[in-house]
């Protein structure tokens, strides 16, 4: 695959933000570094939020960096979490952008060039072409959920079904030829898709990955 500074183009020609930035930051080798978590297939596999997190704070760094400023250490992951943590109040993120700001930082372009997780895997898997694997034990784990849950439903749908039988057999309820069916639905907040949960740990996931 070509490196960060020949293009930021990915495979079905979409432009990949992720590229761009790691080229305008000058943060060489950080795309490597993104594959080689990503697909790690030990103990220092980092999901696409971790690694999203890890480049934003690295944006941060050399942009307080080129201000002349000399993080302290933990300072960069604390201003990063006074920037964009949700649980932060409106007052300690505005003093906290006002700090940077004031220290010669351009806050709102280094905010505008934050990246999400949905781009790092744009990134890892259009720019770089690289698939992701979870780990063997992470694999059974997944598949002990989705066995546990079609069992439950699977239970579910014949303690129904007989229950069901037994009340109309004694004339408690009316009801003709029947199906039971259980489904029971997932829906992500984040990127606003509903699914069957068989479906979702069938797919490892919702669109947030995609």
């Amino acid at each position: 695959m070509e490196s960060d500074e020949e293009t930021e183009q990915t495979s079905t020609g979409r432009r990949s933000k992720v590229a761009r930035v790691i080229r305008e930051y000058g943060l060489n080798g950080t795309g490597d570094e993104l594959v080689a978590s990503w697909t790690d297939q030990g103990d220092d596999q980092r999901s696409l939020r971790e690694l999203a997190d890890h480049l934003n704070q690295a944006l941060l760094r050399t942009a307080m960096e080129d201000a002349g400023m000399s993080p302290l250490d933990g300072e960069v992951e604390n201003f990063y979490r006074l920037l964009t943590d949700d649980e932060t109040s409106a007052g300690n993120k505005t003093e906290a952008e006002s700090t940077l700001r004031r220290e010669g930082v351009a806050v709102e372009e280094l905010q505008r060039n934050f990246v999400s997780h949905q781009a790092v895997h744009t990134y890892l898997t259009e720019y770089r072409d690289v698939e992701w694997q979870s780990r063997t034990g992470e694999r059974e784990r997944v598949e002990k959920t989705l066995d546990s849950v079609q069992r439950l439903q699977s239970r579910l749908t014949a303690v129904s079904e007989q229950s069901l039988r037994k009340l109309s057999d004694k004339g408690l309820i009316s009801v003709g030829d029947f199906d039971v069916f259980v489904d029971v639905n997932v829906f992500c907040e984040d990127c606003g898709t509903q699914r069957g949960i068989v479906e979702l740990l069938t797919e490892r996931g919702c669109d947030c990955e995609k």
